[in-house]
């Protein structure tokens, strides 16, 4: 069940051990990686790792504001962050953020 983020508490960051899923179409950006691990205790926290360690990966999901682009979606396990509190939504450990690039056209 996935608990709306106010009822959700985060660990410290050492404690919380989170997963980052890359799709397909930005895994050029860190290496081929399809998955990355970190220790963050909010999307925000996590971002701002991977700023440090994939600047390009970074570029494509947020903006020079550090706003996710309006045309990526985060979700935390299934939660939409965009429905909630956004970068500030807490993470606890085992949690994946999927980063979803919105697909479009006709």
């Amino acid at each position: 069940m996935i608990m709306p983020n106010a009822t959700r508490s985060s660990a410290s960051a050492q404690d919380t051990t989170v997963t980052i899923f890359v799709p397909g179409l930005l895994r050029d950006r860190c290496n081929g990686a399809s998955e990355l691990t970190m220790s963050a205790a909010s999307v925000r926290a996590a971002f701002e790792e991977l700023e440090r360690r994939y600047p390009s990966l970074y570029g494509c999901v947020c903006d020079e504001t550090g706003t996710v682009r309006r045309h990526v979606n985060i979700f935390v396990n299934a939660f939409n962050t965009r429905d909630g509190d956004g970068l500030d939504t807490a993470l606890l450990a085992g949690d994946v953020i999927t980063i979803l690039p919105a697909v479009s056209g006709g």
